[in-house]
């Protein structure tokens, strides 16, 4: 999961073009939004695009589950693990 997250950290970086982070200066449990990373609703849509282009996965804009998704890095990790698994048919 560890290689996940940084996987997620480093699309983070990229997608948003967050010039002055390293993937070590996002901790994964902290939040992406408000606080921790201070990120807001267009960096939540951008990410949402590169996480569908990277990983297949869906995120509807306007469902609760997404929020919670969102919520970290961790929390995204998760998400897109056991959307992989569910897609190859493991779940």
């Amino acid at each position: 999961m560890q290689s996940l997250e940084l996987e997620i950290k480093e699309l983070i970086i990229s997608a948003l073009s967050l010039e002055d982070v390293a993937p070590g200066d996002i901790e994964a449990a902290a939040p992406l939004f408000g606080e921790g990373l201070g990120l807001d609703s267009i960096d939540a849509l951008e990410l949402g695009l590169a996480l569908q282009k990277r990983y297949g996965v869906a995120l509807p804009a306007d469902s609760q589950e997404t929020r919670q998704h969102f919520a970290s890095v961790e929390a995204l990790a998760r998400f897109v693990a056991t959307q992989g698994t569910q897609a190859r048919g493991e779940a």
